[in-house]
């Protein structure tokens, strides 16, 4: 190294020198190229890294707001099923009472309208419940002889014990009409002799498994017993059973059978007449998915046809993402016509000791066979429709007609084969307990019947219904009846039809104390005189109004 520092310095003071002697002769002042070379000894060394220090640290903070999305489907509302009921063994038992479980709703107004409803549930205990419900309704009209009184009671009550509920329950009725459909130009007559009652009582008894015993096997059987009568000597006794039974065999298929009719024995100055009805009820049902169906044939013994086989069968799919059910069924059903049935439908049938020949041929039964097609579905949170398309077959369909002498009353006449086709909608619209409305219809088309119509049975059916609570204790109700294509026969026997029935109603209700308020009720709100049953014309107009008492 130092040998190349000495080399250095002797070029360096060696080279100004030589620049001057150039310069004293004149001659070329350039510099020659000349070489230096540096020599220097180098020593490489690994630089020394720092000694790391480990120190814990939490890694940084998402503060990213993340995003959930939840698909949740819309409730079905028409379930073929019946769910098991919840008992959560973690629960105790609901004791919270309900702060007004009882009412008192009495009313007045034109027609010398006296109206009454009462409902009674404060009796109850820890494993016990009761209800009762009172009412009564009576009304005069401007025709002579025009007037009805309607008066019931309803009650049962649900013992709890163990596994299993037991129901008792008690009805009954007093229903009293006048025949007034005459021509009071022609006829007069007294009010005792063109009055009409209906009384009956019935008690039922009836137990079911509230949970699945050690067999699996669920229960609902049931025997009810009736008197039902009116005051021209006609009385109807009737025993009712049912003892269904049904067992799941897996988690998807579930079968089960059972035993039902009903005896009855209709009381006649004659004799008696009895109209039986026993059906044992075998069937299998499926579930997985959106798929599910029942299917049973039913052995059915009745005094009139003897031995049928009734089919029933229905199967419902839930259209994938959708809230659409599509359900496709075949039913069959057997209807007694009782004395009790066929009055309900029309109380101005003739009295026994009127025609007795009627009456002898009264207990006919009817068989109904009904294949149909039903879409269901719901639209957002507050409409649910339904739509239903069939085709139908009636065996001795009961129709009535007004009698020859004064058309006041009404004898039936069967049909012994009787077609239709039907359409069936409904719609609702519900937001929470502000408002609800609802709309149903049906229509109803006869062919291939023997006598050319269906007398005083509807072809076109039309309801519609509506609550709203416009503000705080105030619920405004209104309703809408339409009724058409009815057809009768005049007294001439010639078939005639009936102006349509367009009923309009509406009623309000105000709160002014928790325990007291104030109601109010229209029907007929057009007078429109319409008659539902030929010669029996309505009462039109009526108002009536009165106060609630909770307790």
């Amino acid at each position: 190294m130092r040998r190349g520092i000495v080399i250095a310095s002797i070029a360096l003071l060696w080279l100004p020198g030589e620049m001057a002697a150039q310069q004293r002769t004149g001659g070329d002042t350039t510099l020659k190229g000349t070489t230096i070379e540096v020599i220097q000894s180098y020593k490489p060394e690994v630089k020394q890294l720092p000694k790391p220090q480990f120190t814990a640290e939490l890694p940084p903070r998402d503060t990213s707001r993340p995003q959930f999305r939840y698909e949740v489907p819309q409730q079905t509302l028409n379930y073929t099923y019946s769910a098991l009921p919840l008992r959560p063994l973690a629960l105790g038992k609901d004791t919270t009472k309900l702060p007004f479980p009882g009412y008192l709703k009495v009313g007045a107004g034109n027609f010398s309208t006296i109206f009454l409803d009462a409902g009674i549930g404060n009796l109850k205990g820890e494993n016990y419940e009761t209800a009762i419900h009172l009412h009564h309704l009576s009304q005069e009209g401007n025709i002579k002889n025009q007037k009805t009184s309607l008066s019931g009671i309803e009650a049962e009550g649900t013992l709890h014990t163990g596994t299993n509920a037991w129901r008792l329950s008690l009805e009954g009725v007093r229903n009293q009409y006048h025949y007034y459909g005459y021509d009071h130009r022609v006829y007069d007559y007294s009010r005792d002799t063109v009055q009409q009652t209906f009384t009956g009582v019935s008690v039922g008894l009836d137990v079911k498994n509230e949970e699945t015993n050690a067999w699996g096997l669920r229960y609902h059987p049931m025997v009810r017993g009736s008197i039902y009568g009116d005051s021209h000597e006609a009385s109807e006794r009737t025993v009712e059973f049912n003892v269904p039974v049904a067992k799941d065999i897996d988690e998807y298929l579930s079968a089960g059978i059972g035993v039902g009719g009903a005896i009855t024995s209709l009381s006649l100055p004659s004799g008696n007449k009895s109209n039986n009805v026993v059906q044992i009820t075998p069937h299998v049902a499926f579930k997985r998915g959106a798929f599910e169906g029942r299917a049973g044939l039913y052995p059915t013994f009745s005094q009139y046809y003897s031995t049928q086989l009734l089919p029933n069968v229905v199967a419902s799919y839930k259209i994938p993402n959708s809230d659409f059910v599509v359900t496709l069924g075949w039913e069959s059903r057997m209807i007694q016509n009782t004395y009790k049935e066929l009055t309900s439908i029309n109380p101005y049938l003739t009295p026994v000791e009127y025609a007795p020949a009627m009456y002898s041929n009264l207990h006919r039964q009817s068989k109904t066979d009904e294949g149909y097609g039903k879409v269901s579905t719901n639209l957002g949170n507050q409409f649910t429709i339904s739509a239903k398309v069939s085709w139908r077959n009636y065996s001795n369909l009961p129709m009535f007609l007004n009698d020859s002498a004064d058309s006041k009353n009404f004898y039936i006449l069967y049909d012994e084969s009787v077609n239709a086709t039907s359409v069936e909608a409904s719609i609702r619209y519900n937001v929470a307990n502000t408002l609800s409305a609802g709309v149903t219809g049906s229509f109803f088309n006869f062919f291939n019947t023997t006598y050319g119509s269906v007398y005083h049975m509807p072809g076109i059916r039309f309801r519609g219904d509506l609550s709203w609570s416009p503000i705080k204790n105030l619920t405004i109700t209104g309703y809408a009846t339409i009724l058409d294509k009815i057809y009768a026969l005049n007294q001439a026997h010639v078939e005639t039809k009936l102006d349509g029935v367009f009923d309009l109603g509406a009623g309000a209700e105000y709160v002014f104390i928790p325990r007291l308020s104030a109601f109010i009720n229209t029907n007929n709100l057009l007078n429109d005189r319409y008659q539902r049953w030929y010669r029996y014309e309505s009462y039109g107009f009526n108002v009536y109004g009165g106060l609630r008492l909770k307790f």
